[in-house]
């Protein structure tokens, strides 16, 4: 006689569970986020005995299921997989780890299978590799593979959906690298939702992860985003995985640019940039130079700055538009930086530079696409915003980067001789730096102005 199968109620935003439906999680306070799972019993079958086989040669967790003291952990390097990417290698921190678990997300079109499907094809080749699509038929993803020229006699492919016969079958193919198109598609039999709902996409999550972690398989699962950029699903999701990395652009641009919001396996914020070709993403070694293509004549409100993401400079360009407003309340807009942090700015402007901008229009925009995490434009930004209000162009051969604080002085940022060095490299020859973070050996053909204070800047531009 089969035994009934128990159920329990799980919140989808902290994974407290109950033994019975409530309105309200009592552990984190949110209301009607908790889903019913159904509590299958322990398998006995031929898949869990697969399951076990693939996972008992693996020895990757050190010390699994053993107590060591701390001092006697190994902390010999992470083995890693070079991807043949070197962007995606940069945003992993140096390939994938054996046993890790990568979401990548983005938005419809953005090129996430694209790429994922490049890396696979050229991973094959030295390597055991497995592709799983749930979205798409095995002849649509040959049939880009042929259109891109990929090398496409060694990977190997599956079309399921269903998470326990995708373990079952890489438990016999025991694959390096596994990936799985999309998670959002992938579903299990003893959960009793749709797929796609919160619960069939947080346990077969965890399904997943608990495989590549027991068989020591990279694995790489895709994710879709919702209306604002969030990954959809339950936030558990981001919780189980060990890197998370969105790909970005816009319709209308060819780059595309990748970050990573999470690694366990290096730096966080670290930023990729991709060219979208006929022949798929290419990688950009250079990102700076093609977010430098400026016009020939340069205009009021123009200005290049140096940001830090990741581990190297990038060098881009902040437009500044002021113009008169006709609204009682002049708008404020900013893309590619914060408008709270542009609110404030303003006001410092006014302040401690002498500067009032309250009755104009003012509109922020960061070339390419970049978003700019720090606060190194703070000066870049207000310098742009006056050469705009005062219709005066700068040097084209002039870059600025400096936090402002809120009492007008210029604050230093970290990294700031590698920034003046990279600025060199592609023709500049001055800059505007806080003096913190001024020359300690002279860079030859480059005239450093270091500031302390944000009228030091404006005297030093003649824009007092």
């Amino acid at each position: 006689m089969a035994k009934k199968s128990k159920t329990a109620f799980v919140c989808n935003e902290c994974g407290a569970d109950y033994s019975k439906w409530a309105g309200q999680c009592s552990a984190c306070g949110a209301w009607n986020s908790l889903s019913e799972v159904r509590l299958g019993p322990a398998h006995t079958d031929s898949r869990s005995a697969n399951f076990t086989d693939a996972q008992a040669g693996y020895a990757g967790a050190a010390g699994q299921g053993k107590v060591q003291k701390l001092s006697e952990i190994d902390l010999s390097e992470l083995p890693r997989i070079p991807t043949n990417a070197s962007e995606l290698d940069r945003v992993l921190g140096g390939g994938l780890v054996p046993g890790s678990v990568v979401l990548i997300g983005g938005h419809p079109g953005a090129g996430k299978s694209t790429v994922l499907l490049q890396t696979l094809c050229h991973l094959s080749q030295n390597l055991p590799a497995l592709y799983v699509t749930g979205e798409e038929s095995l002849q649509q993803v040959a049939m880009r593979a042929k259109r891109l020229g990929l090398p496409a006699d060694h990977l190997q492919m599956l079309s399921e959906t269903n998470v326990e016969q995708i373990c079952l079958t890489a438990g016999e193919v025991k694959p390096k690298v596994m990936v799985v198109d999309s998670i959002q598609v992938m579903h299990m039999a003893e959960v009793q939702s749709a797929p796609g709902s919160v619960a069939q996409v947080r346990e077969s999550a965890a399904y997943l992860t608990r495989f590549a972690k027991q068989t020591g398989t990279a694995l790489i699962l895709v994710g879709h985003v919702t209306k604002d950029g969030s990954l959809a699903g339950p936030k558990v999701l981001e919780h189980i995985i060990d890197c998370s990395i969105m790909l970005e652009g816009t319709h209308d641009s060819r780059f595309r640019t990748l970050r990573a919001h999470k690694n366990r396996f290096g730096a966080v914020n670290e930023l990729g940039v991709f060219a979208m070709t006929e022949q798929g993403l290419k990688e950009v070694s250079n990102p700076s130079a093609i977010f430098l293509q400026r016009a020939d004549e340069i205009a009021a409100g123009s200005v290049v700055t140096s940001v830090w993401e990741g581990t190297r400079p990038l060098l881009v360009e902040l437009q500044a538009l002021v113009d008169d407003s006709s609204l009682g309340n002049p708008r404020r807009v900013a893309v590619g930086l914060d408008q709270n942090r542009l609110n404030m700015l303003l006001a410092v402007l006014h302040r401690h530079g002498g500067v009032l901008v309250g009755d104009q229009d003012v509109f922020i925009n960061v070339v390419g696409g970049v978003k700019v995490m720090e606060t190194s434009a703070d000066l870049t930004l207000l310098m742009a915003v006056v050469s705009s209000f005062r219709n005066r162009t700068l040097d084209r051969d002039m870059m600025i980067f400096g936090e402002v604080g809120l009492a007008g002085e210029i604050r230093p940022v970290p990294s700031g001789q590698e920034r003046l060095r990279e600025a060199a490299k592609h023709g500049f020859r001055k800059a505007i730096v806080p003096a913190a973070n001024r020359l300690k050996t002279d860079i030859e053909g480059m005239q450093v102005i270091a500031v302390k204070t944000l009228s030091e800047a404006l005297n030093a531009l003649d824009m007092a």
